[in-house]
């Protein structure tokens, strides 16, 4: 006399058993919060700018602190050391205010500067005169 439901009951059972014992691995387990998006930061600077000349700089004048080379078309961006601590980094991308487009951080100004940049014109000396020095407000989002 055979049991009711023959092999097969004992082979769902199992089956059952297992499937029961593998739901927690196929659930998913509790979404992890997403990283908050930096907030865009703004700050008030004085800005310059500056050219490719000898005379400007310490060194070869087209080669930048962060290794870049300086040539013109590029919008290169020199910050002062407290800008630079504070998440102006190499490679940040910055908003100035009255100046299209982003301007990339490659460069570092000389220490005695405190919330400065210099932005570079190139070779062309005489808009680097006409651009002069001016209060601007600048745009960037820190690295995340």
């Amino acid at each position: 006399m055979s049991r009711s439901g023959g092999p097969w009951l004992g082979a769902w059972f199992l089956l059952a058993l297992l499937a029961d014992a593998c739901a927690p691995l196929a659930r998913p387990g509790p979404t992890a919060p997403r990283p908050a998006v930096p907030s865009v930061r703004e700050l008030e600077v004085t800005a310059t700018a500056y050219n490719s000349r000898a005379s400007q700089t310490e060194g070869d004048p087209n080669e930048t602190a962060s290794g870049e080379r300086l040539r013109p078309g590029v919008r290169a961006l020199a910050v002062s050391d407290d800008l630079f601590e504070g998440g102006l980094g190499f490679g940040a991308r910055v908003e100035i205010e009255g100046l299209p487009g982003e301007w990339i951080v490659m460069d570092r100004m000389h220490s005695r500067w405190r919330r400065k940049i210099d932005v570079y014109l190139g070779n062309d000396v005489d808009a680097a005169k006409r651009f002069g020095e001016k209060r601007v407000r600048i745009r960037w989002r820190p690295p995340e």
